[in-house]
């Protein structure tokens, strides 16, 4: 397809393309001409998916450009596929696993849950988190904690599904992208519904 069935393809301006390319988002179409150039299917891919990183879940074109150089490889290979994964999810929930402290908290957790595990950016985050909470007075108890963790583990399991059945590496991307920021959102909105509606049972006029 040309430059306008592209942009109709993919519901993306010309000049939109035109910047994606030149920027190196886009790799180039097949060249035809000197002028012109032949796109398929994995240009419709990729305009997508940075459509959906910038409207969706509003990434800046370097998050996207580390998301995308991330993706090499990840569609031959299971290592490479988890390294974006992990890549995803520091972009999106911003965890860069600065800072990484030892938490004896996260290591029960950890072990309690039986999770395959290694240093990670959430690994880090869940350690800081609890560390904040204690230094502000709130110890959480570890069967509470266990409690969550297990809610946690069937959210994270069924999003995770969802994502591995995607035909293409940026349908994948962007699946995992979504469940990491938009279904997390929805899940605190749950839980705020879930507090309204127990708060409503138990302090309610009877």
């Amino acid at each position: 397809m040309r430059l306008g069935e592209l942009s109709e393809a993919s519901g993306i301006s010309a000049a939109s393309i035109k910047f994606y390319l030149r920027s190196g988002l886009l790799e180039a179409g097949d060249a035809i001409h000197p002028t012109r150039a032949a796109y398929g299917i994995r240009h419709v891919r990729r305009l997508r998916l940075i459509q959906g990183l910038r409207a969706s879940i509003g990434l800046g074109l370097e998050d996207i450009r580390r998301i995308i150089d991330a993706s090499a490889g990840a569609d031959a290979s299971a290592e490479q596929r988890l390294a974006l994964l992990a890549t995803v999810q520091s972009v999106v929930l911003g965890y860069r696993g600065d800072g990484v402290r030892e938490s004896a908290a996260v290591d029960d957790l950890v072990q309690v849950m039986g999770w395959a595990d290694e240093e990670s950016g959430a690994r880090a985050a869940v350690g800081e988190h609890l560390a904040v909470m204690e230094a502000a007075g709130v110890v959480t108890d570890p069967a509470v904690l266990a409690s969550y963790a297990r809610a946690a583990d069937a959210i994270a399991e069924a999003q995770l599904a969802v994502t591995d059945v995607q035909e293409s590496i940026e349908e994948f991307i962007l699946t995992a992208a979504i469940g990491m920021h938009l279904h997390n959102q929805l899940i605190l909105a749950l839980v705020a519904l879930a507090q309204a509606s127990h708060s409503i049972r138990r302090y309610g006029a009877r």
